[in-house]
């Protein structure tokens, strides 16, 4: 109906401007006006159909109609088509053919003009959607600023449904010029209709949905009310694509801000709680020592039949362990922290080893450590204060998940580029469902037995650190050979380092 309406208005143009200049012709000739004007006079009505319809065939068609016209009214005969004088040919050539490049030219300059316009006004709406989004704040507003725009763009309400973010899904529905929130039925369906589109959108009951991606992923939902036609749609294409961009865009800046506010937020309270683990651990020390050197005073002053021997020996092993979980806790804070700086200096790997057996042996007086260490000597580029922390720890870690029973093996031996050093037990072995978690912060196994003294899982985890900043590696597996667990930690040797040849006692 509406294009029937624009042809009818176009070909009464038509026609008017072609009796116009037929009237003005004859009160041309009745004045005695040479015919040359005459023929300016049609040239001048072509020009403004030109100009005052769409397209180029009523252009063309004017020209046309206004030769016919001329020849019909101003050649003799008269009122007929025919031509008497043949040089009249010649007039309606060179007439016809201006008509033509006249009528062209004008519709070629008023759709180029037309579309400078267009552009002109979508970069304007462009601008001001940019300036909207960038004064967002959050994904409400933002939402907000889409809905209205698209709504002025196609002059129809419309909805939006946000599927990024963390949260749950934001619905938003423009009804008479109001944005109201809407319950989101099912988030998981509406993603699954839009993550890898391939068709520019899709048209239901609810309207016309588009998708909003940021970089690939799906973002959010635009739907226009379907009383907006596909050919409007088409019409406006670009710059509804355009929206959708910046919209998509200014979503994704909502959310690197929202995770960096998180992410500045979480820093604060790890160090927060860093700190207070570093104060804590602080004030134990003190008391701890003073605890280990009373009782093993005290187990020195009493005879080994005593029956509170037992009973000190309890005390000074778990005043030890406690001494354990402290040193960790501020071997973490200062890992937190940065100042965990590792001094590498030419080391015999079989000291580090024999310090830290030492030093389990005071703890643990009832069990046995198995040690083998290679036959052939090198000195090896290490911290010893850290190695013989994560030593420390695999050999406790061990005793701890094994009965007296049971074997503590420690092997060290040399591998062309590194040292390798391997602490087995014969203990329960790991669960596979705690594998891929071991050297995760905090994580401590809920499959251990009940006489196995719980950890709050620091020392594998500082293990792994010390191990990987030395350039090393470390791992954890189960025995292929009989039951327990087996870590294995390297550390590369430097190739200008001194050494006697000789063979590995270590299988």
């Amino acid at each position: 109906m509406k294009n029937s309406r624009c042809v009818l208005r176009n070909l009464a143009v038509l026609a008017g401007m072609d009796c116009a200049a037929t009237l003005g012709g004859k009160l041309f000739a009745a004045l005695g006006v040479p015919e040359t004007n005459i023929v300016v006079l049609y040239l001048f009505a072509v020009l403004l159909v030109a100009r005052l319809t769409q397209g180029y065939r009523y252009g063309i068609l004017a020209s046309v109609t206004s030769l016919l016209c001329f020849n019909f009214y101003f050649t003799a005969p008269y009122h007929t088509f025919a031509v008497n004088d043949p040089s009249y040919l010649i007039t309606f050539f060179v007439m016809l053919v201006t008509s033509l490049l006249t009528s062209a030219m004008t519709t070629k300059e008023k759709i180029l003009t037309r579309q400078a316009n267009e552009r002109g006004e979508e970069s304007r709406i462009l601008y001001m959607l940019s300036s909207r989004l960038s004064d967002a704040a959050d994904t409400e507003q933002v939402l907000g600023v889409a809905l209205d725009s698209v709504s002025k763009l196609l002059q129809a309400d419309a909805g939006c449904v946000y599927l990024g973010g963390q949260g749950q899904p934001i619905s938003l529905q423009q009804v008479g010029g109001q944005i109201i929130h809407r319950r989101v039925e099912d988030a998981g369906e509406l993603r699954a209709r839009f993550t890898d589109l391939r068709t520019e959108y899709l048209a239901g009951e609810e309207g016309f949905s588009y998708p909003i991606c940021d970089q690939g992923r799906l973002m959010a939902v635009l739907t226009a009310a379907p009383k907006v036609s596909r050919q409007e749609l088409a019409d406006k294409s670009r710059l509804l694509h355009a929206v959708l961009e910046n919209v998509a865009m200014a979503l994704g800046r909502i959310e690197v801000t929202e995770a960096r506010i998180r992410d500045r937020e979480n820093m604060e309270r790890e160090r927060e709680r860093a700190n207070m683990l570093r104060a804590i651990s602080h004030d134990l020390r003190t008391p701890l020592s003073g605890i280990m050197g009373s009782s093993e005073m005290l187990m020195d002053m009493t005879d080994k039949d005593d029956r509170r021997q037992p009973l000190l020996r309890g005390i000074y092993q778990d005043a030890d362990w406690l001494r354990e979980m402290v040193e960790n806790i501020l071997s973490l804070t200062r890992l937190q922290d940065g100042r965990l700086s590792v001094h590498k200096e030419p080391q015999a790997i079989e000291e580090i080893i024999g310090s830290a057996v030492t030093r389990l042996e005071r703890s643990w007086p009832d069990r046995e450590i198995q040690v083998e260490t290679p036959e052939e000597f090198r000195l090896v580029p290490m911290d010893a204060g850290l190695i013989q922390q994560v030593l420390t720890n695999l050999l406790e870690n061990a005793l701890k998940h094994t009965t007296p029973g049971e074997e503590v093996r420690l092997c060290a031996r040399y591998t062309g580029t590194d040292l390798e050093v391997t602490v087995q037990d014969e203990g329960e072995g790991i669960a596979p469902q705690d594998l891929p978690h071991l050297f995760q912060l905090f994580y401590t196994s809920t499959c251990r037995s009940t006489d196995a003294r719980r950890g709050i899982g620091l020392g594998l985890t500082i293990c792994q650190t010390v191990v990987r900043a030395h350039g090393g590696t470390i791992t954890a597996r189960n025995r292929t050979d009989r039951q327990g667990a087996e870590f294995t930690f390297t550390l590369p040797l430097e190739r200008e380092n001194h050494h006697v040849s000789g063979t590995d006692s270590c299988n």
